[in-house]
């Protein structure tokens, strides 16, 4: 089922609304930062790391083998998600543990499950 897109009726602009939303909308700068870390999540297998490290502080062995990777396409994964400060590693021995940067990353990633769920029960 396609939804149709609502459109006003009339043209008419309200600058109350328009000047209290444009004093409070993000720069250009801090658009293309958050394009930019959302560009990051966009790959299947790195949010599956997300998900996977939002249950479990995990190694890069272990997340290899939930998600049936190579250690190296993990590694590689795990780089671009640590360069953007979605997660970060913890050298514990000779073990190197990865887990979400914070309670950001995890409540994101909660939200967006949550919606992806709820739009499909309607």
């Amino acid at each position: 089922m396609k939804k149709e897109l609502a459109l006003c009726e009339v043209n008419l602009v309200d600058e109350k609304n328009v000047n209290f939303v444009k004093a409070r909308l993000s720069g250009a700068t801090k658009s293309a930062q958050v394009a930019e870390f959302f560009k990051t999540l966009s790959d299947p297998a790195r949010m599956r790391i997300i998900e996977a490290l939002s249950i479990k502080k995990l190694c890069v062995c272990d997340l290899a083998h939930i998600l049936g990777l190579s250690q190296s396409a993990t590694s590689h994964h795990l780089r671009t998600l640590r360069d953007k400060a979605v997660v970060k590693h913890e050298k514990i021995g000779k073990m190197v543990y990865y887990s979400l940067d914070d309670e950001h990353v995890s409540g994101a990633f909660s939200a967006v499950l949550d919606h992806i769920l709820h739009s499909q029960e309607d």
